[in-house]
C-alpha cells in the first residue's frame, strides 16, 4: 500500500509540473530557452505594479482612512485581484478538462483517472493564485492596516490583514470558479463539436467582456451610492461589490447598507464552487469516451467558393495561413482578444461623442483619441501573435518549401496585415464618421489609412520572418519595462496628439498638411522596411541566444 502511494505521488507531481508548463506552450520556445523564465517574467509585473501601488502611503500618516476612501481603495485592490485572475482562467480555457492529447498518451499507462484530475485541477487553480499573490505581495501587506475600524486600535490591524486576503482569495476563487462552470456545462450540455466551434468565440467574448466591466464599471464606492434606490438593481450584477461588503464584514467595520451584498457573495461563491465540481466531475467521467471517439472536426458543406483569390499565390497563401491561425489557435486568439478588448473598452466609453457630433463642424478630440489607440492596438496585437508560432510543423514546411526571395515574403506579410488589421479598423472608423461632415471626417480617413501603413512598415522593419512561424525567446522583449514605461507615457502623448489632430482638421490647410506628412512618413518607412528586406538573405525561422565566447587575449 504505501509503494502504492507513492507511485502515485510521484505520477501526481510528475503530470502537475506538465500542466502547469502547459500555460506557455512549448513549441512556442526556442530549443534551449526556459519556459519558467517567461513565466517569472509576467510576475514581475504584477510584482512591479504592486510595488507601484505602495509609493503614495509614504503621503498618508498611517491613520485609518475615511469610510469613503477606504471603500474606494479597498474596491480597487478587489477587483483588480478578480479580473487578473479571470484572466488567468480564460487564458487557460482547456486547461481543465481533459484532452485527446492526454487521453491518448496517458490512457494506456497504468496511471488513475483521480490522479490525472487532480494534477489538472491543481496546476488550473496555481496559475490564477501565483498571479494574485504577485499582484498583492507588497500592497497586501501595507494597505490592509490603513482599512481597520477607526476605534479598533492595534486589534483592529490584526484583523484586517486576514481579513484582506481571505476576501482576495475568495473573490478571484468566484471569478475562476465561475468561468469553470460555464466552461463544464457548456461541454457537457453541447455536441462536442459545437463546443469546439464555440469555444474559438467564447474565451474571446469573455475576455472582452471582462475588460469592459473592470474598465467601465461605475464607481459606486459610497454609503450615498449603495443605498440609493436606483442602484440596487445594478449591484445585484457587480460582483466586485459584493466583496467589498465580505472585507468589510470581516473586518469589523460592516455598514448597513452593505450586509446585503456580503450575504450575495457568500451565496455566490458556494453556487459557483459548487458548479465547478459538479461541471468537471461531469467532464471527466462523461466525456472521455467521447473524446475518444467522436472527431473533433466534421466536414462541413461550403455554399459558396473559399477561400478566396486574391493577389499571387504566395500573398494568398501566407494571408490565410495568418486568418486561419488567428482563428484555430487558441492562445493566439486570446492574446490578440486582450488587445481588443482594450481597444473595444475605450471605443464603449467614447460612444457618447458620436451623437454629439452630428450637425457640428468638428470632430471630437475624443473620438479621434479612440480610433486611432484603436488602430496601434490591433497593430500591435498582430504583431505580438504574429511572433508567436502555431506549431512546429508549420516551421519546418515552409522552411523547406522556400523558393523565393524575402522581399516577395514581405509584400506576402504585408498584405496580410494590412488586411487582417488595418482594414477592421478602417471599417468601423468610416461608419463612426458618417455622422460628421464630409471634409474632416475625409481627412481623418485618411490619417488613419497613413497612419495604419506607416505601424505596419514599423512592424516589418524588424520582422525578418513568416508571422506564426519563428520561435522566440523569453525574457528577450523585457516586457515589464515595455509596459510600465507605455503606460505612463504613452497614452498621455496620444491624447495630446490627438487634440492637435482635431484643431488641424478644422481648416483646409491644416488637413492637407497633416494628411502629406502622415503618407510621407509612411511612404519613407515603406522604403526603409523594402530596402532592410533586400537586404536580408535569409528570412529567420529560430530565435537563438548569442553565443558566448570569451577570449583571453594571448595575442
Amino acid at each position: 500500500m504505501h509503494s502504492e502511494w507513492a507511485l502515485r505521488k510521484v505520477q501526481f507531481r510528475t503530470l502537475y509540473r506538465v500542466f502547469l508548463l502547459r500555460v506557455v506552450d512549448l513549441d512556442l520556445l526556442s530549443s534551449d530557452a526556459d519556459p519558467a523564465k517567461l513565466i517569472g517574467q509576467f510576475a514581475a509585473i504584477f510584482c512591479t505594479f504592486s510595488f507601484l501601488l505602495i509609493i503614495p502611503l509614504l503621503l498618508m500618516n498611517g491613520d485609518a482612512l475615511p469610510i469613503t476612501s477606504a471603500w474606494m481603495f479597498e474596491h480597487f485592490f478587489i477587483e483588480t485581484s478578480m479580473t487578473v485572475a479571470g484572466l488567468i482562467a480564460i487564458l487557460n480555457w482547456d486547461a481543465a478538462l481533459p484532452d485527446r492529447r492526454d487521453l491518448m498518451v496517458l490512457a494506456p499507462l497504468p496511471v488513475r483517472k483521480s490522479t490525472l484530475f487532480l494534477a489538472k485541477l491543481a496546476a488550473l487553480f496555481v496559475a490564477p493564485a501565483l498571479a494574485v499573490v504577485a499582484l498583492n505581495i507588497f500592497c497586501g501587506l501595507i494597505w490592509p492596516l490603513l482599512f481597520r475600524s477607526s476605534n479598533s486600535g492595534v486589534l483592529g490591524m490584526l484583523r484586517a490583514l486576514p481579513a484582506y486576503w481571505i476576501t482576495i482569495s475568495a473573490a478571484a476563487a468566484f471569478f475562476v470558479f465561475t468561468i469553470l462552470t460555464l466552461q463544464g456545462l457548456a461541454a457537457n450540455l453541447l455536441p462536442r463539436q459545437l463546443f469546439l466551434g464555440l469555444s474559438a468565440v467564447l474565451p474571446a467574448a469573455a475576455m472582452c467582456t471582462l475588460l469592459s466591466v473592470y474598465l467601465l464599471e461605475p464607481s459606486l464606492e459610497s454609503p450615498a451610492a449603495l443605498t440609493s434606490p436606483q442602484n440596487q438593481r445594478l449591484l445585484e450584477w457587480l460582483p466586485s461589490y459584493w466583496f467589498l461588503a465580505l472585507f468589510n464584514q470581516l473586518n469589523g467595520s460592516t455598514h448597513p447598507a452593505l450586509a446585503p451584498l456580503a450575504i450575495r457573495a457568500w451565496i455566490g461563491l458556494g453556487v459557483s464552487a459548487l458548479g465547478t465540481c459538479a461541471a468537471l466531475l461531469l467532464s471527466y467521467f462523461r466525456l472521455m469516451p467521447k473524446i475518444v471517439e467522436q472527431p473533433d472536426i466534421l466536414p462541413r458543406t461550403r455554399w459558396f467558393p473559399w477561400p478566396p483569390h486574391f493577389g499571387s499565390p504566395l500573398t494568398e497563401a501566407l494571408t490565410l495561413f495568418s486568418m486561419r491561425t488567428l482563428l484555430r489557435s487558441r492562445q493566439h486568439r486570446m492574446i490578440f482578444s486582450f488587445y481588443l478588448g482594450l481597444g473595444i473598452t475605450i471605443v464603449i466609453g467614447y460612444v457618447n461623442v458620436i451623437p454629439a457630433g452630428i450637425g457640428s463642424a468638428t470632430i471630437s478630440s475624443s473620438f479621434l483619441f479612440a480610433s486611432i489607440l484603436m488602430m496601434i492596438l490591433v497593430v500591435l496585437a498582430l504583431r505580438v501573435v504574429a511572433s508567436i508560432p502555431i506549431s512546429l510543423q508549420a516551421n519546418w514546411m515552409i522552411r523547406i518549401t522556400r523558393v523565393r526571395s524575402a522581399r516577395d515574403y514581405q509584400k506576402g506579410v504585408r498584405f496580410s496585415w494590412l488586411a487582417l488589421a488595418v482594414a477592421p479598423v478602417l471599417l468601423v472608423t468610416a461608419t463612426c464618421l458618417l455622422v460628421y461632415p464630409w471634409r474632416p471626417a475625409m481627412g481623418h480617413f485618411a490619417v488613419m489609412l497613413g497612419l495604419g501603413i506607416l505601424l505596419v512598415e514599423l512592424c516589418l522593419y524588424t520582422f525578418p520572418k513568416i508571422p506564426f512561424t519563428c520561435s522566440y525567446l523569453p525574457g528577450k522583449a523585457q516586457i515589464h519595462f515595455v509596459f510600465f514605461g507605455g503606460l505612463m507615457f504613452f497614452i498621455r502623448l496620444l491624447s495630446k496628439a490627438a487634440e492637435l489632430e482635431g484643431r488641424l482638421l478644422n481648416h483646409p490647410f491644416g488637413r492637407l498638411m497633416l494628411v502629406l506628412a502622415i503618407a510621407s512618413a509612411a511612404l519613407g518607412m515603406w522604403y526603409l522596411s523594402n530596402s532592410r528586406a533586400e537586404s536580408t538573405e535569409d528570412l529567420l525561422f529560430e530565435e537563438e541566444y548569442p553565443a558566448g565566447i570569451t577570449t583571453l587575449r594571448l595575442s
